[in-house]
């Protein structure tokens, strides 16, 4: 090739990445005008981690999928399910979910109609993957119930993506207490992980969380009562990941009042909100974590239907750096819809925490966790919803708010409607939620604040008809549906400075 040629070449590449780079150059850099505010666009490829449901015999399971509708998503596009392994369970092209040779199959619908899967006894862990219209806020409920022995009555988790910093405050290794951490690899080089343990007195010693692999594709459970030998209620679980990624979340079961997943709480702040405390919560025990050097002092509160209230008694909960405190609330909601809000009670300290909540009594307990959570922002999902047993709790700690609540499609029919609720400032409402007209089957709540302050959320799911008082909660972070894109024009004028 000629020397002419290749100065040509390198001169065109040169002006390529000079006028890529004023695409993208600040206001200041350029001496253009500031760009328009960016716009928020649908996002075009979603992926999604469901953790082997259980491996008891006696489990029944149900997935369930559901993209909400979403103004400019493209008008095509598929889901997919798929075992960490890689064997297929399921593709999308609009059929309903079924039972095949022991393993979930479900085929997502179009966008607005939930579809369902069902599976029973052990089920591998899932990795799901949807693009185009079927991407923006993609949401999977896992729901198992089982019917006897430990972590008898109602477990729910969200799926989620992967990542590679995760918290839990709320796990143990209490005699009596099997708690398993899941860790998922979805992609093609394995990832290298850590598990740290924190309890009353701080870090745990536990070599065995060290330098863990997780191979490509696949999953695996750790019992955390054999990466250490100390035996503790409350622990806060930490897994950060060294190279790769991978999808976590804890399976706390308890020999006599049952178990539920415990999600990742939201990242370390200075103020949280756990919403969603159940009325008739006979139990609830908040643990918390702050990961930094210093102590955080914080004062609680409850966001009842009439406002902020102090539970006497347990006005404040003092965190010792790198140890997990926690104080037992009792029936904290005294008959009452309830959140806790954590606001600390001088200079903000970032903080992970936790509610460990119990319905029923006796034989009949039952457990479930609720961490704390991001705002809804834009818009949240919940999937799994039943005609009974469906609790819908709003949270709006600094603000009033209007939030506009639809329900969709059922699975098997059903006709979509929506309604528009006020929650004033400072309160919690356990809201009616709207049913489909001629509902058959599941359907999904979208959740969307239109006006005001922040609003909070959770979606309590019971079973009914049970000796065991059963139920399972879920927080609604926002769905991830839309993504913010800056808007940018090339700008030539930087060639001449």
């Amino acid at each position: 090739m000629k020397r002419t040629t290749l100065s040509l070449f390198a001169g065109t590449a040169a002006l390529a990445a000079v006028t890529a780079f004023a695409a993208v150059a600040t206001p200041a850099a350029s001496g253009a005008a500031a760009p328009r505010t960016a716009a928020r666009l649908p996002v075009e490829r979603t992926s999604l981690l469901c953790p082997a449901p259980s491996d008891s015999d006696i489990a029944d399971t149900t997935y369930t999928s559901f993209t909400p509708l979403t103004k400019g998503a493209a008008h095509h596009g598929t889901a997919r399910l798929q075992a960490a392994d890689g064997e297929a369970a399921g593709s999308g092209k609009g059929k309903g979910g079924k039972q095949k040779a022991g393993r979930p199959v479900l085929t997502p619908k179009a966008p607005g109609t939930p579809v369902t899967g069902d599976t029973s006894g052990a089920a591998p862990a899932l990795v799901g993957t949807a693009d185009g219209g079927f991407a923006p806020g993609w949401t999977l409920q896992e729901t198992t119930e089982i019917a006897a022995g430990t972590g008898r009555g109602l477990q729910g988790v969200n799926c989620t993506g992967a990542d590679t910093e995760f918290w839990f405050p709320g796990a143990g290794t209490a005699p009596g207490r099997t708690d398993y951490v899941h860790l998922t690899n979805p992609d093609d080089s394995a990832a290298v992980v850590d598990i740290e343990l924190f309890g009353k007195e701080g870090a745990i010693k536990s070599p065995l969380g060290e330098n863990l692999t997780v191979k490509p594709h696949t999953s695996k459970a750790f019992l955390l009562s054999t990466l250490t030998d100390e035996r503790q209620t409350d622990l806060t679980l930490h897994v950060g990941v060294r190279s790769g990624r991978v999808g976590a979340a804890v399976r706390a079961l308890d020999d006599k009042a049952g178990g539920d997943w415990l999600a990742p709480a939201a990242d370390p702040a200075g103020s949280l909100v756990l919403p969603g405390i159940p009325k008739d919560a006979t139990d609830v025990r908040l643990i918390a974590f702050t990961p930094g050097d210093d102590d955080a002092d914080l004062k609680i509160r409850l966001a009842s239907p009439d406002g902020l209230i102090t539970p006497a008694g347990n006005e404040t909960l003092h965190v010792k750096s790198g140890m997990t405190g926690a104080v037992d609330l009792g029936d904290v909601t005294r008959g009452e819809a309830g959140s806790l809000v954590l606001t600390p009670t001088g200079r903000p300290v970032p903080v992970v925490a936790a509610l460990q909540v119990v319905r029923g009594k006796g034989d009949k307990k039952e457990t479930a966790f609720i961490p704390a959570t991001a705002a809804v922002g834009t818009r949240a999902t919940s999937a799994d919803n039943r005609a009974k047993g469906t609790t819908l709790a709003l949270t709006a700690p600094t603000a009033t708010a209007t939030v506009k609540v639809t329900a969709s499609a059922g699975s098997e029919g059903g006709t979509p409607v929506s309604k528009t609720y006020t929650v004033k400032s400072g309160t919690t409402q356990d809201i009616a939620a709207p049913v489909p007209a001629g509902l058959r089957g599941a359907y999904a709540l979208t959740v969307e604040p239109t006006s005001g302050g922040p609003v909070y959320a959770a979606r309590t799911l019971a079973v009914t008809g049970t000796d065991v008082a059963a139920f399972t909660v879920q927080t609604l972070p926002n769905d991830r549906g839309t993504v913010a894109v800056p808007r940018a024009e090339e700008d030539l004028a930087v060639l001449q400075k």
